[in-house]
C-alpha cells in the first residue's frame, strides 16, 4: 500500500481531509449501539470533527490551548480530539475510572481551558472540584441523561455546542479549512500521559509530524491497510491506543471498530472478527484464564481433548511448527470463538507478558507479538518479526529507531536507551524532568533494564529501580516471577518481595471470577471477596499454584512464603497505575506491618488499612490474615536445623 506523503499531509486534521475527498464513502469506523453496529464513512468521519470544531470555535478555543477528553472508547472521543487538533489546540486524555482530585491534576498540569466529557458521571467529578480546575472554562457534555437540573455556567450541552458552531459557521463558512491549513507538523498535538508508576504521571508534547513519521516506520514492519479492522478496547489516553485508533488510521485507513461497553466488548470483538488486535498483558491473562475456567467445567472427554491438543501444539511450537491434529481436535475452534479467526497480527505491550502466556496463544496459532516501547518515543519502537517464535525478547527496532544498552554490566545489562522518529518535544511545564529524561545525545534514559542478544533482539528484563538482590547475594526480577505467578488462573496479581531481605515471598491477589466459580463448584460458602480469600481452602489452591511455580524456579527464587490480601490492588487506592503496573513503592509502604509479619514468621496478621470505595468516598477496611509457608520454606527450615 502506498501511504501519503507526510511532508506536506503533516497533520491529523490534513490527513483526514486527504481521506475524506479521496475515499467519502468507504468505512472508516463503526460504533456499536443498543446491539446495532453503526458505520461512520471518511466523509462523515470529516463531517463530525468540522461540526465540533465549528462549535469549539464558538467557545473561544485558540490555537496552543488545550482541550481535556474523558469517557469511554467512541467515534465521539476523536471526533473531538481531531476537531480540537484542527483549530491547533493539543489535547490531553483523561482515564475514564479516575477519580476527581487525578482528574483536577492532569486538568490542572495542563491548563486546560474545555473539557469534553462523556456523561453525568463524568461531569460529577470535575463539579466536585469547584473552583479547584481553574484554567476550565468550558465543560462540554455529551450525553444528556441526568443533567436537566444542573445549573453550573460552565456547562455546554451537545446541542448547544452544535448549535453554537453553527452560527460561528455562517459567518466564517472556510474558517475549517483555513485553520487546519494553518497547521504544521511540528505542532504539538497530543499531551499524552506517562505510566507514572513512582509519582503523578508526567505530560509528553507528541508532535503531529513526528508522530505520523513513527507511523510510516511501524507500518513498514506490520502493514496493514483499508481491508484490516481494528477493534478498540484498551483505553483511549494510553499513547498505544492513540496509535492504533487515531494516528495510525489516518495513514493505512484500516477500520477502527468501538464496542458498546467494556462488559460486551469480547463479545463484540468476536462479531467483528478483527484483524488486527492490541490487548495489554493483564487482558491476555484474563483472557487465557477464562480459557481454562471453563475447561474446569465440561466433561472429562472435552478436559482431555484439551489437554490432548496443548501437549501436541506445545510440541509443535518448540519444533517451530504447528499441529494439524490440534488444529482439527480444538484450536480452530477455540479461536473463532473468541474471535481470532481472522487475525493476521496481535500484539500486547505495555508491560511484559509471562512467558508461560505467551506459549499459551502461539500454541493455539495466535500470531501474537510482544510490543515495546514509552510514551516519550511515541509508544511501541521494537517488535518480534512474523514467523518468529521468541518468547523471552520484545524483537528488533523498526526502521530509523535506535536502541543502544547504556552501562553494561559482565552479562551486557543495563539501562535501555532509545531514540525514535517519533521523540517527544518534551515535558509539558517540566523543563527539570525533560532534561533528566534525555541523554546528551539526545537518547531517552527509558528507566527499564535489558540487553541486546546475538541476533539484535531487545530483550527487557524490569525496572532498573525493580531489580533485586537478596541478603544473600541472589538477584532475581521480581515481574519475571510475578508474571509466571499470574499464569495460574486463580491469581489476579502478585507482588515478589525479597530485595535486601533473605529469601523470596509474595503478596498475592485473587483472580475473583476464577475462585468464586471455584468455590461455587465445591459448595464452599463465601460472601465476599475478603472473605473468599481468607478461606483455608482457596489458600490450599494456591499454594499449589505457587509450589508449581517455584517447581520452575532455581533455588534462591522460589517463593518461601506468601499472603492473599483481603482485596484487589487498585488505582483508585493508587496502588497500581490506570494501566495496572505495580507501584512498588506504595506497596512497601502501604503493607508495611504485613511484610514485615511474613519476614519475622509469624502466621497471622492483623492489618488495617483506608480503601477508596467505587463512589469516590474513602474508608478503613480491617483484616485478620493468615500467612502460608511453602515448601521450600520448609526445607530451608529443615536444613537450618
Amino acid at each position: 500500500m502506498r501511504f501519503p506523503d507526510v511532508r506536506e499531509l503533516d497533520t491529523f486534521p490534513k490527513l483526514l481531509l486527504h481521506n475524506a475527498a479521496n475515499w467519502p464513502d468507504d468505512v472508516a469506523m463503526r460504533e456499536k449501539e443498543f446491539g446495532i453496529w453503526n458505520e461512520f464513512t471518511w466523509r462523515d468521519y470529516r463531517d463530525r470533527v468540522r461540526e465540533i470544531a465549528y462549535g469549539l470555535a464558538a467557545l473561544g478555543l485558540g490555537r496552543g490551548e488545550v482541550v481535556a477528553l474523558i469517557g469511554r472508547n467512541r467515534p465521539n472521543w476523536v471526533w473531538s480530539e481531531l476537531a480540537a487538533h484542527s483549530l491547533g489546540a493539543m489535547t490531553v486524555g483523561i482515564y475514564e475510572d479516575v477519580l476527581g482530585p487525578e482528574a483536577g491534576y492532569l486538568l490542572n498540569a495542563s491548563g486546560a481551558a474545555i473539557v469534553v466529557a462523556e456523561d453525568e458521571e463524568q461531569v460529577d467529578k470535575l463539579l466536585e472540584l469547584r473552583d479547584g480546575i481553574p484554567s476550565v472554562r468550558w465543560i462540554v457534555y455529551h450525553d444528556d441523561r441526568g443533567m436537566r437540573k444542573y445549573a453550573d455556567p460552565r456547562l455546554v450541552s451537545w446541542p448547544r455546542l452544535v448549535a453554537l458552531g453553527g452560527e460561528v459557521r455562517e459567518k466564517r463558512p472556510k474558517l475549517f479549512e483555513e485553520e487546519i491549513a494553518r497547521g504544521r507538523g511540528e505542532d504539538v498535538a497530543i499531551l499524552c500521559t506517562t505510566s507514572g508508576t513512582t509519582a503523578h504521571p508526567k505530560l509528553a508534547m507528541l508532535q503531529h509530524g513526528a508522530f505520523l513519521r513513527h507511523m510510516l516506520a511501524y507500518l513498514e514492519v506490520e502493514p496493514r491497510g483499508p481491508a484490516d479492522e481494528y477493534v478498540s478496547i484498551l483505553p483511549l489516553p494510553w499513547i498505544m491506543e492513540q496509535v492504533y485508533a487515531v494516528a495510525m488510521p489516518l495513514l493505512c485507513r484500516i477500520r477502527v471498530n468501538f464496542p458498546e461497553s467494556r462488559e460486551t466488548a469480547m463479545q463484540d470483538l468476536r462479531e467483528i472478527g478483527p484483524t488486527h488486535i492490541l490487548l495489554a498483558p493483564r487482558v491476555w491473562e484474563q483472557i487465557a484464564a477464562d480459557v481454562r475456567s471453563r475447561v474446569m467445567d465440561a466433561n472429562r472427554l472435552n478436559q482431555w481433548i484439551f489437554e490432548r491438543a496443548y501437549e501436541l501444539g506445545y510440541r509443535a511450537l518448540d519444533r517451530g511448527s504447528h499441529s494439524r491434529l490440534a488444529e482439527m481436535l480444538l484450536f480452530g475452534a477455540l479461536r473463532d470463538r473468541l474471535g481470532f479467526s481472522r487475525l493476521k497480527a496481535a500484539a500486547t505491550g505495555g508491560s511484559a507478558l509471562g512467558p508461560d502466556t505467551f506459549r499459551f496463544f502461539l500454541a493455539m496459532g495466535v500470531p501474537l507479538r510482544q510490543l515495546y516501547g514509552q510514551t516519550e518515543l511515541c509508544g511501541a519502537y521494537t517488535i518480534q518479526r512474523p514467523g518468529e517464535i521468541d518468547f523471552d525478547s520484545s524483537g528488533t527496532p523498526f526502521p530509523g529507531c535506535e536502541v543502544r544498552i547504556a552501562d553494561p554490566d559482565e552479562n551486557g545489562v543495563g539501562e535501555i536507551q532509545a531514540k525514535t522518529p517519533g521523540m517527544f518535544k518534551g515535558y509539558y511545564r517540566n523543563d527539570q524532568a525533560t532534561r533528566e529524561s534525555l541523554t546528551a545525545d539526545g537518547f531517552m534514559r527509558t528507566g527499564d533494564a535489558g540487553y541486546l542478544d546475538a541476533k539484535g533482539r531487545l530483550v527487557v528484563i524490569d525496572r532498573l529501580k525493580d531489580l533485586a538482590v537478596t541478603a544473600r547475594g541472589a538477584r532475581f526480577s521480581p515481574q519475571f516471577i510475578e508474571n509466571k505467578l499470574k499464569f495460574s488462573p486463580y491469581i489476579g496479581e502478585a507482588v515478589v518481595l525479597g530485595n535486601r531481605r533473605p529469601w523470596l515471598a509474595a503478596i498475592l491477589c485473587i483472580r475473583w471470577s476464577m475462585v468464586a466459580k471455584w468455590a461455587e463448584n465445591r459448595r464452599i460458602a463465601f460472601t465476599n471477596y475478603q472473605n473468599l480469600s481468607a478461606n483455608p481452602q482457596v489458600y490450599d489452591l494456591l499454594a499449589e499454584e505457587v509450589e508449581k511455580v517455584n517447581a520452575s524456579l532455581p533455588e534462591a527464587h522460589r517463593i518461601r512464603r506468601f499472603v492473599l490480601l483481603h482485596k484487589e490492588l487498585d488505582p483508585d487506592d493508587g496502588e497500581v497505575t490506570r494501566t495496572r503496573k505495580v507501584r512498588r513503592n506504595v506497596i512497601e509502604e502501604r503493607y508495611a506491618p504485613v511484610i514485615e509479619a511474613i519476614y519475622s514468621g509469624r502466621e497471622r496478621v492483623f492489618f488495617e488499612g483506608e480503601v477508596t470505595f467505587e463512589d469516590g468516598r474513602r474508608g478503613r477496611v480491617a483484616a485478620e490474615l493468615a500467612i502460608r509457608d511453602t515448601a521450600a520454606h520448609h526445607a530451608t527450615l529443615e536444613r537450618a536445623a
